[in-house]
């Protein structure tokens, strides 16, 4: 497996499919003066599909990178630096087969994507989840990332009970 420079005028707009599986929810409901965070499970187990286009033309300046085993790309990562915040945002990381996670693909994709949020002087990293990919959290709690918010409605107003909850993840970058 290597990792390799994506190109915007390459891969811009291209579609990409995912499948994403999980046995549980990160539950967030509302308790006295705040919020109460509890994992839960899903049965029976939750799939979602995604379809999505890479470097999304609202990207400002974005990076990306992909993940080849020979000539295929089997994952990608892309962000860019939010300037009026000095924010570095993940805004993908996507390995494209189930039997491939787990296997250290994300990893060196987010070390990639990392070291261009360094070399910006961003002050952090952040990126969205969802509450119902908990594989996705507990890969970013592992690599130092923290929940520095939510939303509960961010996608619809059935948000909460469909398991599909807006997560903010950051990580605080060193100073340069």
């Amino acid at each position: 497996m290597e990792i390799r420079t994506l190109h915007y005028q390459d891969f811009a707009g291209k579609r990409y499919r995912a499948v994403i599986s999980s046995d549980r929810y990160l539950s967030i409901e509302p308790e006295g003066d705040g919020f109460a965070m509890e994992w839960k499970t899903i049965e029976p187990q939750l799939t979602k599909q995604l379809s999505d286009e890479m470097l999304s033309d609202w990207l400002d300046d974005p990076v990306a990178y992909g993940a080849y085993e020979g000539d295929e790309l089997i994952g990608f990562t892309e962000g860019f630096l939010e300037t009026w915040n000095n924010r570095f945002r993940i805004t993908n990381i996507c390995i494209f087969d189930q039997e491939c996670r787990l296997s250290g693909i994300g990893t060196k994709l987010l070390e990639a994507v990392m070291q261009d949020a360094v070399k910006s002087n961003a002050r952090m990293i952040v990126l969205e989840t969802q509450s119902y990919n908990a594989g996705a959290i507990s890969f970013y709690k592992k690599k130092g990332f923290e929940i520095i918010g939510f939303d509960r409605y961010a996608y619809s107003n059935d948000d909460p009970k469909e398991h599909n909850m807006r997560i903010e993840m950051g990580q605080m970058l060193p100073s340069i």
